[in-house]
């Protein structure tokens, strides 16, 4: 196999797209957005440098091919997420787009075509910061994207389908974005692990087992806001102390179960002065587990826990369920595949599973899915201080090459 060096292009890639924010010094890009099209402007260069045709699909999506033996011909589909969370770190979701660009890059620089097709997607939103749906680019990929997502609206209400139409888009024809299975082989993801696994095992690499099942909801509380000084503690109907109560209830809940966690992201008190009592808030709920009965049965303990903290201190309370995702199996016949890559760069097969949702989620409703983690230091992510370094980069990008070129489709028949 011609060698490569892939680790400095990688890292000089990240950090052009990383330079691309709307808040300067901390990396924030969400879907639909100015910095969305300059961030897709730029990978569909580097696409259509590295022998791609390139494109937006109809939610956005950047979306490269670079056809095989037989123009075509069925696809195998690598990709991750361009948008990130606010002051988000520079590698979660775009690692996963730059180096199956330099792959496929590898390969037009050989003049070697195999016999699939390859297609490299930079999914437009993944972590749904802006419209608080996440998953909406690889959901319509997929085909199960709800089309009424179009009339969910940002924090200063904007509709996500006026927002299309103001970027280009049609949100008419989200349906087009979607593929059919016979098209799509299987899809496969490279991405820094989020964790400190690997890091504790001395691992640079390690395959993934599955995705873990997320619920995520928002709480609403309302109960009376009254003057701090005038209203006795007995007689109050304080939305935020029954929230602070709801908080540490998720806490309870979730911290004695292995796998099962549980987090409060956001919460806003209104009306939001000093010498008020809070009369309403808003807060989130993130619950997550490998197992899907262990996060169905947390969430229903939740809502009950806050139904009777409600009721104790006579506070309204409205709960919306803002997405749910089943656990995502990797195929154990992708894991094999990724296995020998990893083993033939000579780092030991090490299986994990990912706590953290991907889009893979959405897509195994289309193809089967398979991952490849790459270590990331202290395992800090949605973070500025997230970070890989050149070698495990390197080393990354050699396994999936090495993937790719040995890729056999599920039902092919391996050569003697």
């Amino acid at each position: 196999m011609t060698l490569h060096a892939f680790g400095p292009d990688i890292l000089r890639l990240t950090d052009e797209l990383a330079a691309i924010s709307e808040t300067p010094g901390a990396l924030t890009r969400v879907y639909l957005s100015p910095e969305q099209r300059r961030a897709s402007d730029l990978v569909l260069g580097w696409m259509k440098d590295a022998g791609m045709s390139a494109g937006l699909d109809a939610v956005g999506n950047v979306v490269g091919r670079y056809e095989g033996e037989r123009p075509g011909a069925p696809a195998l589909m690598l990709g991750s997420h361009l948008d990130t969370v606010r002051d988000a770190g520079r590698y979660d979701g775009m690692l996963g787009v730059v180096v199956p660009i330099l792959c496929v890059k590898a390969l037009a620089r050989e003049g070697r075509r195999l016999p699939f097709a390859i297609e490299v997607v930079g999914f437009a939103d993944e972590e749904g910061v802006r419209f608080q749906s996440t998953l909406i680019g690889s959901r319509a990929v997929a085909g199960t994207i709800d089309p009424k997502v179009v009339l969910l609206k940002d924090a200063n209400g904007i509709s996500l389908g006026d927002a299309m139409r103001a970027f280009g888009l049609d949100p008419d024809a989200i349906a087009k974005a979607a593929r059919r299975r016979e098209d799509v082989l299987a899809y496969v993801e490279i991405h820094i692990e989020q964790g400190p696994v690997l890091e504790a095992r001395g691992l640079a690499l390690g395959i993934v087992t599955s995705i873990a099942g997320a619920a995520r909801l928002q709480v609403e509380l309302a109960g009376m806001a009254g003057h701090a000084g005038t209203v006795p503690m007995n007689l109050r109907q304080d939305a935020l102390a029954g929230a602070a109560e709801c908080v540490l209830a998720v806490e309870r809940r979730c911290k004695d179960i292995d796998g099962l966690v549980g987090t409060v992201g956001k919460i806003e008190a209104l009306p939001g002065a000093i010498n008020v009592i809070p009369g309403a808030v808003r807060f989130t709920m993130d619950i997550r587990a490998g197992t899907d009965s262990v996060r169905r049965a947390a969430v229903a303990d939740i809502l009950k826990v806050i139904d009777d903290i409600a009721a104790r201190r006579k506070l309204g309370a409205k709960v919306v369920k803002l997405h749910e995702n089943d656990c995502a199996a990797c195929a154990p016949w992708l894991m094999d595949q990724i296995g020998r890559a990893v083993t033939g760069e000579g780092v030991r097969r090490f299986d994990l599973p990912s706590g953290a949702g991907h889009d893979g989620m959405a897509m195994i409703a289309l193809a089967d899915i398979g991952m490849l983690f790459v270590r990331c230091k202290a395992g800090i992510s949605h973070n500025p201080a997230e970070a890989i370094t050149l070698e495990d980069a390197e080393i990354g990008a050699r396994a999936l090459l090495r993937f790719i070129r040995n890729f056999q489709p599920r039902n092919a028949k391996r050569a003697a």
